[in-house]
């Protein structure tokens, strides 16, 4: 629920652990095979050298395989595309066994191909409730999927489940505009730089000034905010996976105080997590 940074690769944003040693073992498939439809569709919209017209092209074919293996408990693997079969054999029982909403799903791939048209046309966002409807495709709907795995269905759980994702997918774009900027994509919204003056040029640059670090600094606030209105969701969150959770928020957590430690100039340097902040995450999950 590309991590918390922490819950899997570094250098990926992910909303979940994978195949954790907390994660129940029974539901270790099914994470997986969602995680493994994310990762994939994302590295479609990000990764390569291809247009963004083929990039487009390939999502839809990759939905295509959705909705097929989605509309039938008895779909034929030999039928999918080679591709992508893992994948979707995976998916597909998935789905069916554990009766996912496919629409969390879709709504992850409308966030992907969204990525692909920024990118290309170098576009940002308007202010931070466009960031967050973002976040809610993008983000979001890991977390809802894996309180449906979990048995966890009541509107509060939800929405805290929102509040965490949302601050994951924050805190990873303040954590990587150094990585970002370059490659097109720009989650910095207008109203932002508006607010604090901040000169187009010198994102374009990754020049670290004082208006960008008194931005960041708000943005940082505001993601750390988020996520203590959903950190109560890890009590409601049975057994292992409740701790799990707890790993994640702090994960999370600690990545803003790496910020934090930076006076913000993550234009000039990507802030990671060292074997000591695990102890650090460990011993402050204890006391949630």
């Amino acid at each position: 629920m590309n991590r918390p940074q922490v819950a899997a690769r570094i250098d990926h944003y992910e909303n979940f652990p994978v195949a954790s040693v907390l994660c129940p073992a029974h539901l270790r498939a099914p994470i997986a095979a969602i995680y493994h439809f994310a990762r994939t569709a994302d590295d479609i919209a990000d990764e390569g050298s291809a247009s963004a017209q083929e990039r487009l092209e390939s999502l839809e074919s990759y939905r295509k395989q959705l909705l097929w293996v989605s509309e039938r408990a008895d779909f034929d693997p030999a039928m999918l595309d080679p591709q992508w079969a893992k994948i979707f054999d995976a998916l597909g029982k998935t789905l069916h066994q554990y009766l996912l909403p496919t629409a969390l799903l879709h709504d992850l791939l409308d966030a992907f191909a969204q990525d692909i048209v920024k990118t290309r046309d170098r576009a940002g966002y308007a202010d931070e409730l466009e960031l967050r409807e973002y976040c809610r495709r993008s983000a979001n709907p890991i977390g809802r999927l894996l309180l449906h795995l979990y048995g966890v269905t009541e509107p509060e759980a939800l929405q805290q489940s929102d509040a965490i994702c949302t601050a994951l997918q924050l805190i990873n774009f303040w954590q990587d505009p150094s990585v970002d900027i370059p490659r097109g994509r720009f989650y910095f919204t207008a109203a932002a730089q508006k607010k604090h003056a901040v000169e187009e040029a010198d994102l374009l640059a990754l020049r670290q000034t004082p208006s960008i670090s008194a931005m960041l600094k708000e943005c940082v606030q505001s993601a750390c905010a988020t996520m203590a209105s959903g950190a109560p969701l890890v009590h409601s969150v049975p057994g292992r996976a409740g701790w799990e959770l707890r790993l994640v928020v702090q994960g999370g957590l600690r990545i803003l105080d790496k910020i934090e430690a930076l006076q913000y100039a993550t234009l000039e340097r990507r802030p990671t997590l060292r074997a000591w902040d695990f102890v650090i995450m460990g011993w402050r999950s204890l006391w949630m």
